[in-house]
């Protein structure tokens, strides 16, 4: 393996670093006093970040690693500069939103940051194209850049009405929507579902399961965002909405009983700490599509955003317990990174911060639907915070501590 993947994975655990740095400042804040800080900036500086600075720009870095095997390393070096430019929007995102919230300078950084993955998208579909299999994992891999592309129609429509100082919540609040909607349950999903796709498609028997669970989510995936809009009145939107989430709860079930059919490839592909944590992943998966289902009924999903904790909660289930270990636990299966004693005990410790989170944020969010505050759950969810924090630490110091300590027996 080419210096290339782990040096820019170092690169991603430092800025998931950042990431949980900002998480503290927030929940700091909070529980207790911090008057030089502008909540909502800070709110903003964290969201943006965590998208570009961890999650986009590990999931670009993976997606390459895979065309590095296929291509050759020489491929990596086109590359470099889309990897530099999208660090640079991520950083400048990061520290501009933290200072003026949205202003010039953060509008700016965004705005750059979609025309880096406007480049990468081109970039990456191109080099896929010239790979001589066709796999379905490109599909997974193409349909991921191209609702990269589709989300940033939610930037765009968001900044035309701030321009032109168009007050409209429903329109604001769609436009937001639709960004997440398309980022985490389309760019992110599909390209992690891409790198799974890609290992488990060397089971030869599995190509045409794995081409239709692709077909059902890509179906779904468009008219699942009305799931996040469900109190806007549009005609027929409940019948929509439900063909999406079966269509979903479908292709998870096809994927789980493909893997379970599949264990001793299972077993033998990835390693025993990276299949705990893409079990981990899954089941986190499964309680996001079945929340995601319930949220067909209108008043159901009317009361779940009408909640700041649950809404918190959703997001951070999907981001952290979803995305987040499932790329660690992809790295980890595959030592794309030298695994230390010092890396898996972090990892460890980043998901028990994890666990503990989103049994808070669960909680905050039940006894908030009966107006009830929890004692001291502000400071629950800072010391939460501060474990996220501390495991982060411990896998970014395993990173780029003397590789003599790698251990072996996590095969």
């Amino acid at each position: 393996m080419s210096d290339f993947t782990p040096k820019w994975l170092t690169i991603s655990f430092f800025n998931l670093l950042l990431v949980a740095s900002l998480g503290i400042i927030l929940r700091y804040k909070i529980a207790f006093y911090l008057p030089f800080v502008e909540q909502k900036f800070a709110l903003h500086s964290h969201s943006h970040f965590a998208f570009s600075g961890w999650i986009t720009q590990t999931l670009m870095v993976l997606m390459i690693h895979y065309l590095s095997l296929n291509h050759g390393p020489q491929i990596v070096k086109r590359y470099h500069w889309l990897l530099y430019a999208n660090l640079i929007t991520a950083y400048g995102m990061m520290i501009s939103f933290m200072l003026q919230g949205y202003g010039i300078y953060s509008i700016t950084f965004s705005s750059l940051s979609i025309v880096v993955s406007y480049f990468f998208a081109i970039y990456y579909w191109k080099d896929l194209n010239h790979l001589n299999q066709k796999n379905v994992s490109h599909l997974w891999f193409k349909a991921a850049l191209l609702f990269s592309v589709i989300s940033s129609v939610g930037v765009f429509c968001l900044a035309f009405m701030m321009a032109n100082a168009i007050i409209n919540q429903n329109g604001h609040l769609s436009s937001i929507y639709f960004f997440l909607h398309f980022q985490y349950n389309g760019w992110f999903f599909f390209a992690g579902m891409g790198l799974l796709v890609s290992r488990l498609e060397q089971i030869k028997t599995a190509t045409k399961t794995l081409r239709l669970i692709f077909i059902l989510f890509c179906f779904a995936c468009m008219p699942a965002y009305f799931l996040s809009i469900m109190w806007i009145k549009i005609p027929g939107i409940t019948y929509i909405t439900l063909v999406a989430a079966i269509a979903q709860l479908v292709g998870w079930g096809l994927m789980l009983k493909l893997i379970s059919n599949n264990r001793a490839f299972i077993r033998q592909e990835f390693s025993k700490s990276g299949k705990a944590l893409l079990l981990l992943s899954a089941i986190a998966l499964s309680i996001k599509l079945l929340l995601q289902s319930a949220s067909v009924h209108p008043a159901l999903s009317q009361l779940s955003y009408s909640f700041r904790p649950i809404i918190i909660g959703y997001l951070h289930l999907v981001l952290l317990a979803v995305i987040s270990i499932f790329i660690v636990g992809y790295i980890l299966s595959f030592k794309l990174v030298p695994v230390t004693k010092k890396f898996i005990t972090g990892v460890w410790v980043f998901v028990a911060g994890i666990i503990i989170n989103e049994l808070l944020l669960m909680m905050q969010g039940i006894t908030a639907l009966n107006y009830t505050i929890i004692p001291y759950i502000d400071l629950m969810l800072f010391t939460a915070a501060i474990i996220l924090f501390v495991g982060i630490a411990m896998m970014f110091y395993g990173c780029i501590k003397n590789r003599g300590d790698v251990v072996q027996e996590d095969d």
